[in-house]
């Protein structure tokens, strides 16, 4: 599938307190199978580091854009 056939979720115009349980917002929202594409100003790998803790074995993260001023992390839901 291509990048805009999921929905997209840019946190750069989100406060910074908010970026966070935005994103895990939109995770648990989605079904199995589903994803959405994540739009950053920076490399968002802390993230990947709270999802790996708290998500482990069900997500999937997969770079479409790494930088320079854009990062696109395509974010799915794995099904159980």
């Amino acid at each position: 599938m291509s990048e805009s056939t999921y929905a997209e979720l840019d946190v750069r115009i989100i406060p910074p307190r908010e970026k966070h349980p935005t994103i895990f917002a939109t995770f648990a929202a989605l079904e199995p199978g589903q994803a959405f594409v994540l739009v950053n100003d920076h490399d968002p790998r802390p993230l990947r580091y709270q999802f790996e803790y708290e998500h482990a074995g069900k997500f999937g993260w997969e770079y479409l854009q790494q930088g320079p001023t854009v990062w696109k992390v395509l974010i799915s839901k794995v099904a159980s």
